[in-house]
């Protein structure tokens, strides 16, 4: 009977019943890094916000007027955007995490909503699609399109 109640639970869902089933070390270290980036931006440290993207100069940032690629025109953009030195018009950033998929050792998709939390309860939400490359400092955005 356990049998056929794991492999109905596979067809429904498309995903293996494991009892205890944990969080691939692959997506743990991805939100960890994107914890930390959000620390960053909370504290106003543009640097540690910053660090989760690739230096490679491919790294790409989807914006409403197009495409931003490399990390000093994200940073150029960011600062035109928000003062990282005054909280309240920083705003507090968090994510909650919709969606995590291996894609192959070195690359994963990250799909999340953010929240910027101003003073007063005004907010700025949305969703972000993030493609990660593995690297030697660790995961890295390659691929930014948040909206």
């Amino acid at each position: 009977m356990r049998r056929i109640l794991m492999a109905l639970l596979l067809v429904v869902t498309g995903t293996p019943a494991v009892a205890g089933q944990t969080v691939p070390s692959a997506q743990r270290a991805v939100e960890r890094a994107i914890t930390d980036s959000a620390a960053g931006w909370n504290a106003g440290d543009m640097a540690r916000f910053m660090a989760i993207y690739s230096d490679t100069p491919q790294t790409s940032f989807v914006v409403k007027d197009g495409l931003i690629r490399g990390k000093p025109a994200m940073i150029a953009r960011y600062r035109e955007r928000y003062d990282f030195a005054d909280p309240t018009k920083r705003g507090t950033l968090t994510f909650t995490t919709l969606d995590f998929r291996q894609l192959d050792p070195t690359h994963a998709l990250y799909i999340a909503r953010y929240l910027l939390t101003y003073p007063g309860g005004t907010t700025a939400s949305g969703p972000t699609t993030l493609i990660f490359a593995k690297e030697r400092a660790g995961w890295r955005i390659i691929a930014d399109h948040s909206s």
